[in-house]
């Protein structure tokens, strides 16, 4: 079927035409003791996510109307999103993890005039009064005697009755959806996605990584399973809770990936380090697996190692760069990174993250905390120079949602009008043309005699036996800011913190990029990290954790002198 509009809905239809009796969801159900399937073929989904929006559309969910969709991964997250898309609504999409009080911000911030939510998010809207000002329409999955003026059921019936609503075909510079940053450097953001940018978003993907209809993807993170279906994919949900993958059971992963016959893995790197270690210590292969895709967080190195070997030869673990605002920018595979970057990561050069895929174009400017508002090609860096990270292209938003400061400081626009997104990270081109991470900008520490960058000092660290990650961030001392090293041990180090202590202080003498790092501070518990993948170390509480444990530790300042800080 010829697909003529940028709708992402489209291509469901156009698969439950050409394949409709494959199944397109497969949702867990505990049953009886035993875990149970519910299914849905392609011509079910496209069929109720059709009656869902004429019935969205009767209640005055339509083209345009911003909708918040707080439903947990199920057949009705899959058939609401798909019937939002349909309808021409614009779904705004908040992590739930990130707290009560920064949802409620972001609420108030997308202004939206519909919400679609479980129960439990409903009793929270009404106890919140989130959306008070502007939220007229409201639909739940379950009973509406907990909140929610119309039920899916509802809708479901009214499409029943009156037929499926014919997919709206809207312009590619049409407003697709608002999806909100996890705010892990700084205050979560909505981005503006199109219909155009949904659209380069499939291409790239299945271009980059030979994605084919017919293929099988065990869903580990809500956003990207909705590209499964797509993209011709089986989507499969594992038995576990999206927003912590750090707390996956991998017993339930591996099963799924076995009993399903996964081809396609999307993971953060939490959840591959996790099934990792159990596959490294039971020695199970999956060999289903025609890739595994990990993002969400730089990949280390000994993580991506240990989940390789779990692979059949030639398959790769990759690593795709990129952002809420732009993504796929960059791509690297485990044969490169275990072969190749992975030792000049270890001493110091940052977190090779690949060439930039297809359509994209990538510049290293120079570093600049404030608004740039014209990109000027000349001023970019050379190879091997650290600057920050700037990307142009299809995948690219444009705006942030009701931000226009934010907005200002994040894009640029070159003499031919295109937006430049600033991605807030650090980094620099090698000879090669492949791109290397040096960390956030935000995450930079400048001392009087250097400036330090996360991830070309942390990975140096993170070779140590025994230590699972660091982070690196910066205390003020006398007015002088200095270099500490959290330190967050492997659960099973057997090695005392003398030891690794020890360790630690020789490795660093080693390189003059490291040399002056003067405090190391074994951390008592997991880092904190983002909601979303578990990855994103909050490197800002690390910060207030290490100012409060430095009172007793006297650098830079006489003990008078930091008495009294």
């Amino acid at each position: 079927m010829e697909i003529k509009t940028t709708n992402v809905a489209t291509h469901l239809t156009a698969r439950a035409a050409s394949e409709p009796d494959r199944v397109a969801v497969y949702m867990p159900r505990p049953a009886g003791g035993k875990l149970e399937y519910d299914t849905l073929t392609f011509r079910e989904l496209d069929a109720l996510s059709g009656n869902i929006a004429r019935g969205l559309h009767e209640i005055g969910i339509q083209r345009g109307v911003r909708t918040v969709l707080m439903v947990r991964p199920s057949i009705d997250f899959f058939a609401l999103t798909f019937a939002l898309f349909k309808v021409g609504a614009v779904p705004v999409l908040i992590d739930p993890g990130m707290g009560i009080r920064n949802l409620g911000r972001c609420l108030a911030e997308a202004q939206p005039h519909g919400f679609v939510g479980i129960p439990k998010a409903h009793i929270a809207r009404r106890i919140l009064r989130w959306g008070r000002e502007t939220i007229r329409i409201t639909v739940t999955t379950g009973n509406r005697l907990l909140g929610g003026k119309h039920s899916v059921a509802e809708l479901r019936t009214i499409g029943e009755q009156r037929g499926p609503l014919t997919t709206e075909e809207t312009r590619p510079d049409e407003t697709a959806a608002i999806l909100f940053t996890s705010g892990s450097t700084g205050i979560a953001k909505g981005a503006v996605y199109t219909h155009g940018i949904f659209a380069a978003q499939l291409e790239s993907l299945k271009a980059i990584y030979g994605i084919e209809a017919g293929e099988v993807d065990l869903c580990t993170f809500p956003l990207f399973a909705l590209f499964a279906p797509a993209l011709g994919m089986t989507a499969v949900i594992p038995e576990m809770d999206p927003t912590r993958p750090a707390r996956v059971d991998p017993t339930k992963i591996i099963a799924a990936i076995e009993q399903f016959k996964v081809t396609n893995l999307f993971g953060s790197p939490a959840l591959i380090n996790r099934v990792g270690l159990y596959g490294e210590q039971h020695n199970i292969k999956l060999p289903t697996l025609r890739r595994v895709i990990s993002a969400g967080a730089p990949a280390i190195a000994k993580v991506v190692e240990r989940f390789a070997r779990m692979l059949s030869p030639g398959v790769q673990v990759f690593t795709p760069y990129g952002a809420t605002e732009a993504l796929p920018v960059a791509n690297i595979g485990s044969d490169v990174i275990l072969n190749e970057t992975r030792q000049l990561t270890d001493i110091g050069c940052g977190v090779c993250v690949g060439k930039p895929v297809p359509g994209i174009d990538v510049r290293i400017i120079p570093i600049n905390d404030q608004p740039i508002s014209y990109f000027d090609p000349s001023t970019c860096l050379k190879p091997h120079f650290v600057g920050e990270i700037a990307v142009c292209g299809p995948v690219v938003t444009k705006e942030y949602f009701g931000r226009p400061e934010a907005t200002a400081l994040a894009k640029m626009r070159d003499a031919e009008g295109r937006v430049w997104h600033r991605m807030g990270d650090v980094g620099y081109f090698d000879d090669h043309g492949r791109l290397w991470f040096c960390g956030r900008k935000a995450h930079r520490v400048v001392t009087r005699n250097q400036t330090l960058y996360t991830d070309k000092v942390e990975p140096i660290f993170n070779t140590v036996p025994g230590v699972r990650r660091t982070a690196l961030v910066g205390v003020k001392r006398n007015g002088e800011t200095h270099s500490v090293l959290c330190v967050e041990l492997e659960e099973s180090c057997d090695r005392s913190w003398n030891d690794v202590d020890r360790d630690l202080r020789a490795l660093a003498k080693k390189f003059d990029y490291t040399c002056r790092i003067e405090v190391f501070l074994e951390y008592p518990r997991e880092f904190p990290v983002d909601p979303r993948h578990n990855s994103k170390i909050f490197r800002e509480k690390l910060a207030q954790w290490v100012d409060t444990e430095m009172e007793w530790v006297r650098i830079g300042a006489t003990p008078q002198a930091a008495d009294k800080e």
